[in-house]
């Protein structure tokens, strides 16, 4: 099956990585159809998901395409004359393709954009080739597929399928050629436009739409707060003039919609910076955003008009931010500016929930809007969160903490010098973390940092990561002459705040965090053009795969660093409150944790309990609910009760359930079991007897309505009994005494439990049975239980005689004295040479009118009158030797239950 140890190595990352995201990233991961039966993974779909995730980060086209097809084959490309060899990928709404030669050429076309996909004939030069042409009059050509046949039929279907969900016509008034998104030249070279694309609807719905949502900015904010620089009107309009005439002539030759050839020459155009008038509009085209904007008409407005005006903790946090998003600028002195960047966060978080609103998506959105439309940038927002920086704008920041890691082994990679001076990266990485949540937007100047956008734009999170490693190069020598972080974060921080960029028609407006004021020595400048291009002939042989490979491997262990984070959290809140040794509540931490994980992913069919979500506190992000807790007491209970085992953790489990929500945290279960192994005598009995009475017990309780048939269970039995040397031994006077004691100790704050009735009494008995079973003082504990019932009851029924005639007749009770039993009438519950219960005819006598009850203190004073069940309550036990057991057995129990569950299935299906 595997060839070498390195396909082997990427089989087992491949499978780490999805069972970790599976289990702990259930934020942003949803996984594939193929891969939701673990034991049906083969390395097949491991292959297939592999290049799916490449599929969609290579283009960044939203999570839910579905890849189809990979093919090679060769595209005629104009530009260069010839046909380029390469691969065609093909998903539900996209054809894509991509070049061998890396950057050379890539291609992304829509199925909305498309109009048809015919078949050529097949000659000598053109074998197999096919036709894809689009709305703006631009054909495609495709040869050396194969398969065509196959190909073209389902390309047909998908095309089809997509017009009629989304149906389209674009506006042919004026002298303009039927385009979909598209850039137009005139004459002048400033003179360009950018023509939406249309739904088909009346015009009577497009009025409707636009009274609708009347408070939507029309236009960039920029146009509206365009500022003046230093630079002459003149001199500023030539370096704008120059750089329009330049995209003006690019975009003649290799295309003006979504569906351009993206070449090395593009990148080298974005990297100069983009000129202001075109930003937000190539945005929109290098996201691919123009698409989702294109196919959701009225979308963003009725967003807006569903979210506004609602309170929640979202809003506030929107909010209190607002007036933080770029103050610098004008734009966001006035409630202009203020009004859309409300609106744009607060649809977002109406519109994924999941991510909600997260600091930093201000700073962003600010940004976007000055360049963009206000529904234009709602989906470039929706671009970035999405597609571009999947996961970073969550409350953990998965993803950037990811990219955070993978930065740290790029540092190894190119800077090692540095990399060796700072052997602790994680420093560097908190200083760089808003480097790739801001985009360098809160660090850098406005007029630098959109640059770097522009590029993010083009070649995605590549462009953070080779910028880092080039600011990090240009202050090598600084840092490592640092003495300390603190140091090395102002030596970063200097230099990003004194990059400038010289073709700017805007004034220089600074960083949310300039450290330095103006009274100190002039600092040199670097101009953004300049950094931008170092980064990408030095540290631009990074590929999308390979970044893809290491944020794989980086995953892992960010994933597994925060669940032990989760843990310390959890272990630093209970520690102080059980006797139990850490070393041991860690042990059993991972077997809460297993035992959720387990039941969670690999039952069938899949429970109800809710999946791990870290968006609760530490402590209640594992839960678990009756069945794993049934299995878990099974495993680390000391109170194994043979078959009434299960019964015991029922109400064990609707004690612990105080918000009746049918799940428990891990700190209710290891309190409860701390009773158990450390408690002292009256706690442990305190708990029996609450699991024997409501709510622990109920009226529907699968064991509580079995009679107890026993005749030996009679309260004709005395309250003296003989001793062996002739002595009269008084029970009753002792317990009056301990009672009493037991009263004056108890805390006045306490709350009094209810008292337990003969049926409640009955089962706490069976209870105390079943625990003594196997014990090696099995028979001394059966002969105490004996006399220790035989008084309970006749306590009870003294107290239900004094209830019935209304007086307190406490004398009635020493009346009742008779001569010592023989030693087979103290055998109450069971034969003890056998360990079953007897099979008598005559049931336990029927409770009488009254109310028959006993206290808590009655029982605890009755079981202390027995050294052996003392002894049995206060003898230490071993917790370690629990939790070796229960790691070897906890799989081998719950695999022998599937198999169990799965046998009647297995009947059935042969039937």
């Amino acid at each position: 099956m595997f060839l070498n140890l390195d396909e082997v190595f990427k089989i087992m990352e491949q499978l780490a990585d999805v069972t970790l995201r599976r289990l702990l990233d259930n934020e942003g991961f949803d996984l594939d159809p193929d891969l939701q039966e673990p034991s049906q993974i083969t390395k097949r779909d491991l292959e297939a998901r592999a290049q799916k995730e490449f599929f969609r980060a290579f283009f960044r086209l939203p999570r839910r395409e579905k890849l189809h097809a990979v093919l090679d084959c060769s595209l005629w490309t104009p530009f260069s004359r010839c046909h380029t060899a390469g691969r065609m990928f093909t998903s539900d709404s996209y054809i894509c393709f991509a070049s061998k030669e890396d950057g050379c050429c890539t291609v992304i076309l829509p199925l909305r954009e498309v109009v048809s996909i015919e078949k050529m004939e097949d000659t000598s030069l053109l074998p197999n080739p096919i036709i894809v042409s689009i709305r703006s009059k631009v054909a495609f050509q495709f040869i050396e597929l194969k398969d065509r046949e196959t190909l073209v039929e389902s390309l047909l279907v998908r095309l089809k399928q997509v017009h009629a969900d989304h149906p389209a016509h674009y506006d042919t008034s004026g002298d303009e050629d039927v385009t979909s998104p598209v850039f137009y030249s005139t004459s002048m070279c400033s003179d360009h436009k950018f023509r939406d694309l249309e739904m088909v609807s009346s015009q009577n719905s497009e009025e409707s739409e636009k009274q609708k949502s009347p408070r939507l900015h029309p236009e960039a904010l920029i146009a509206v707060f365009q500022q003046s620089g230093s630079q002459s009107p003149d001199s500023r309009m030539s370096r704008e003039q120059i750089k329009i005439s330049l995209w003006n002539d690019h975009l003649v030759e290799y295309g003006r919609t979504v569906c351009m050839f993206r070449t090395e020459k593009i990148r080298k155009l974005v990297a100069m910076g983009i000129p202001e008038s075109l930003r937000g509009k190539l945005w929109l085209l290098f996201s691919d955003a123009v698409t989702d904007l294109a196919s959701h008409p009225g979308y963003y407005a009725n967003l807006v008009e569903e979210s506004m005006g609602k309170c929640c903790l979202v809003t506030e946090e929107i909010e209190r931010d607002l007036h933080r998003s770029l103050p610098e600028h004008p734009a966001f002195q006035n409630e202009t500016g203020i009004a859309a960047l409300r609106r744009v966060l607060t649809a977002y978080a109406h519109r994924n929930p999941k991510i909600g609103y997260c600091q930093s998506m201000n700073i962003l959105t600010s940004v976007l809007l000055l360049y963009a439309k206000e529904e234009e940038a709602f989906w470039l927002l929706v671009a970035v969160c999405e597609r571009m920086l999947p996961d970073y704008f969550n409350h953990r920041v998965i993803g950037a903490q990811v990219d955070q890691s993978v930065f740290e082994e790029l540092i190894k990679e190119h800077l090692p010098e540095l990399a060796e001076h700072m052997s602790d990266l994680s420093a560097l990485a908190s200083i760089s973390l808003s480097w790739f949540l801001t985009l360098f937007l809160s660090i850098m100047p406005l007029e630098s940092a959109v640059n770097v956008v522009d590029c993010f734009f083009y070649d995605g999170i590549k462009a953070i990561f080779q910028l880092g490693l080039a600011v990090l190069e240009a202050n090598a020598e600084d840092l490592c002459s640092s003495k300390d972080d603190g140091q090395a974060l102002m030596v970063l921080s200097r230099f990003l705040d004194h990059i400038k960029n010289e073709d700017s028609p805007g004034p220089r407006i600074g960083s949310h965090h300039a450290f330095f004021s103006d009274d100190q020595e002039p600092y040199p400048v670097t101009d953004i053009a300049d950094l931008l291009r170092d980064s990408y002939e030095k540290f631009g042989d990074q590929s999308v795969e390979q970044i893809e490979h290491m944020r794989c491997k980086h995953r892992i262990r960010v994933l597994q660093g925060h669940e032990e984070t989760t843990k310390q959290n959890v272990l630093r809140v209970v520690i102080p409150e059980v006797s139990i040794l850490p070393e041991d509540l860690e042990e059993l931490y991972d077997l809460f944790k297993r035992e959720h994980m387990m039941s969670c992913y690999w039952e069938q069919p899949r429970p109800v309990t809710p999946r791990h979500d870290p968006s609760r506190p530490y402590a209640e992000q594992y839960r678990i609910d009756a069945r794993q807790f049934a299995h878990l007491f099974q495993l680390v209970s000391p109170w194994t009760c043979g078959a009434h085992t299960e019964i015991l953790a029922e109400r064990t489990f609707r004690l612990l359930d105080d918000n009746m929500d049918h799940l428990i945290e891990f700190k209710a279960f290891v309190s409860c079991l701390d009773i158990m192994y450390n408690g002292e005598m009256n706690e442990k009995i305190k708990l029996l007897y609450r699991l024997h009475i409501p709510p622990a017990l109920t009226e529907n309780d699968r064991d509580s309505q079995s009679p107890l048939k026993n005749p030996l269970l009679s309260t004709s039995r005395p309250l003296v009994f003989g001793k062996s040397n002739g002595d009269a031994f008084d029970y009753q006077k002792q317990l009056k005494q301990m009672i009493k004691d037991l009263a004056k100790e108890k805390d006045k704050t306490e709350k009094e439990l209810p008292k337990m009735s003969q049926r409640e009494f009955i089962q706490f008995c069976k209870t105390l049975y079943s625990m003594f079973h196997e014990d090696p003082e099995e028979n001394d504990l059966y002969q105490a239980i004996a006399t220790v019932t035989t008084l309970l009851l006749q306590i009870g029924e003294v107290g239900q005689s004094s209830s019935s005639s209304g007086s307190c007749s406490q004398e009635g009770g020493e009346e009742l004295q008779a001569s010592a039993p023989s030693p087979e009438q103290d055998s109450v519950f069971a034969d003890t040479n056998t360990g079953k219960m007897p099979q008598d005819s005559q049931a336990f006598p029927q409770e009488a009118k009254g109310d028959w009850t006993v206290s808590l203190e009655h029982i605890l004073a009755s079981l202390l009158t027995e050294q052996s069940l003392v002894n049995f309550f206060e003898k230490p036990l071993d917790i370690k030797s629990k939790l070796e057991n229960a790691k070897i057995n906890q799989y081998s129990l719950k695999t022998s239950e599937m198999n169990h569950q799965s046998q009647p299935e297995l009947k059935l299906n042969s039937l």
